[in-house]
């Protein structure tokens, strides 16, 4: 494991608690600018990225809040408010254009899916952690209305993002070695 790429890979974890230092704009597209170097099959890079920072994340937290029930908002609203304006310091929803062609649109979801793979884990090296979510409210209308997603778009992802504190880091979930997950066909 002396390899950097894959300490990264195995040291990488979603983590939900991060410190209250900000990530640069520049960091952000830095990370960005590589990140968008993961392989995709069409003529064009298929996603967009829309950003909420400082006080973005009140207008990110009002658009995943008017998605919620009553109950919910009752059970749930004010610690969520708290964890999208408070504890990450930084919003990334990664849409991608819609795509009629199931064979395409399959393409662009996966090429999307690997460039926020790649995000992840150049903000690892950096020290800053990402929770990766597809909640509901990616779907949801008001939700796309208020964070800009335009019609023909489709959410990828939603990333919550910050520096993580070295000290409350989550244990790494055990993976099956791929000896156990391979089938070889040799003749």
């Amino acid at each position: 494991m002396s390899d950097e790429l894959s300490r990264v890979i195995r040291e990488r974890r979603t983590v939900r608690r991060y410190s209250q230092k900000e990530i640069t704009d520049e960091l952000i597209l830095e990370l960005l600018d590589d990140a968008v170097w993961a392989p995709y099959h069409s003529a064009r890079e298929p996603w967009r990225f829309i950003l909420f920072k400082e006080e973005g994340r009140r207008t990110f937290a009002r658009a995943v809040l008017q998605t919620y029930t009553r109950e919910e908002l009752e059970q749930y609203g004010e610690s969520a408010e708290r964890d999208y304006c408070d504890n990450a310091v930084a919003h990334l929803i990664v849409v991608a254009k819609e795509e009629p062609r199931p064979r395409e649109a399959e393409e662009a979801l996966l090429a999307c899916a690997a460039l926020i793979q790649n995000f992840q884990l150049l903000a690892w090296s950096r020290g800053i952690g990402v929770v990766w979510k597809t909640n509901e409210y990616n779907w949801d209308p008001r939700f796309r209305k208020v964070v800009g997603v335009r019609p023909g778009e489709k959410v990828v992802g939603t990333l919550h993002m910050g520096y993580y504190p070295l000290d409350k880091l989550p244990k790494p979930r055990p993976r099956r070695r791929a000896e156990h997950l391979i089938s070889w066909h040799k003749s």
